[in-house]
């Protein structure tokens, strides 16, 4: 895995909102407190990378429990949270029929923390991907320093 950003994050307008919730939820299936991606910053003209964005919250269901006083972002929300940014930016691309399913998460590193009021920025960069089956690399990114970083395989089912 890279250890540099797949992107420059510094020529894109973070505050922007090309798909917000309701948007998303055209395309996602996760509701509730298990969309883990607010919102879609950026999309590249090719929709082969995109950028999404997740306001940490205090008040969201794991902060009592993961690390009692401390509350950290679980790493399987980091990957949750991208894996439904890169089934959006498939979905873009290959409008599939069914579920989108999981498949696979590898080269999966965790570089730093992410806690309550950060806003964990979401990079998408399309390794490969048919009408069926995508994979991407994935990327966690909290003011500027990266954060996660994983590649993904996801599948219509």
């Amino acid at each position: 895995m890279a250890s540099a950003q797949l992107i420059d994050l510094s020529t894109i307008d973070l505050s922007q909102t090309i798909c917000d919730s309701k948007g998303l939820d055209e395309f996602l299936p996760q509701t509730g407190p298990m969309r883990q991606c607010d919102r879609i910053v950026w999309v590249s003209e090719d929709l082969k990378t995109c950028v999404g964005a997740k306001l940490v919250r205090p008040d969201e269901f794991w902060c009592e429990h993961h690390i009692k006083g401390r509350p950290l972002f679980p790493g399987v929300l980091m990957i949750e949270a991208s894996a439904q940014c890169a089934s959006w930016l498939f979905r873009r691309r290959f409008p599939a029929l069914g579920f989108l399913g999981f498949l696979r998460c590898d080269d999966t590193c965790f570089r730093g923390q992410v806690v309550p009021g950060d806003t964990f920025v979401i990079v998408v960069n399309e390794i490969e991907a048919n009408s069926r089956r995508f994979i991407s690399n994935v990327q966690g990114i909290v003011r500027g320093k990266l954060v996660f970083e994983a590649k993904i395989t996801g599948m219509a089912i």
